[in-house]
């Protein structure tokens, strides 16, 4: 709900485009100087607000900002909070300009939004806690009596309830509610992706790494504007395959330590 109302309050902030800045989201942008982007603030190591700084941080609020300095001097940003349940009405209704939060890239979403070029490529992984002795290893994952959480809106959940034949799905609102899920022991695992990941082993004592013992299901990443607007969508695209050429990319992964997930070519 705090999403929804965050974009409509900024919405009635935003002066009504004409007609013609409706079709040319580039024009808007440097006209406005304002790039509005949408971001999931609970997305640790890519576009996470500290709940008591209020500071954002990651690899993506470092590119958006390395963006906004390419489109021209001047150019302001806007974070707009989002997340994968809302963000393609969010990118629709113009909430915000571009969503900048390592967008898994599934046929689902790519019918309805505009992805640029992958960025990053990451499998599926579980956590599960220290004490846990049901699961030992990824086959220990679909069996009876096993329950699994996931994110709603998340590509995992999709990827699960296809791939799942004999555990239990749980789907939850957030991604703390999952990581309690599994604390508490109502659930074993819970699936996430390679940022994540690394985020509950540096960051949770509890926590304990399951990967699949080869490629489960490797999902690419991307930045996402809404469809119909090519000159825009060509603009950010030229961006991700400057900075895989430039270093930046490299550097920002390397910052947030995500090298091994990052694409470069």
């Amino acid at each position: 709900m705090r999403f929804l109302m965050a974009c409509l309050f900024l919405t009635l902030l935003w002066q009504p485009p004409t007609h013609a800045q409706a079709s040319d989201t580039l024009s808007r942008v440097l006209a406005t100087r304002t790039l509005r982007i949408c971001i999931w603030p609970d997305y640790h190591g890519i576009t996470y607000r500290n709940p008591r700084t209020q500071q954002l941080s990651g690899m993506d609020i470092d590119l958006a900002r390395a963006f906004a300095q390419d489109l021209g001097p001047g150019i302001g940003i806007r974070f707009v909070d989002s997340n994968f349940v809302t963000l393609i009405e969010d990118l629709r209704t113009e909430c915000c300009d571009i969503a900048m939060f390592a967008i898994g890239i599934t046929p689902a979403r790519a019918a309805q939004i505009h992805f640029t070029r992958p960025y990053l490529r990451s499998d599926i992984y579980a956590i599960t806690t220290v004490a846990n002795r049901r699961i030992q290893a990824w086959k220990d994952i679909d069996q009876p009596g096993v329950v699994v959480a996931v994110s709603r809106g998340t590509y995992h959940e999709t990827v699960m309830r296809e791939r799942i034949r004999h555990a239990r799905l749980v789907v939850l609102e957030t991604p703390f509610a999952r990581e309690q899920e599994v604390l508490s022991g109502r659930a074993d695992v819970f699936m996430t992706d390679y940022p994540y990941s690394q985020h509950m082993l540096r960051n949770a004592d509890w926590a304990r790494l399951v990967a699949p013992p080869a490629p489960f299901h490797l999902t690419d990443y991307g930045y996402a504007v809404r469809s119909g607007d090519e000159r825009w969508h060509a603009r950010v695209d030229r961006f991700v395959s400057d900075i895989q050429q430039d270093g930046r990319l490299r550097t920002a992964a390397a910052q947030h330590q995500l090298t091994p997930v990052a694409v470069f070519d």
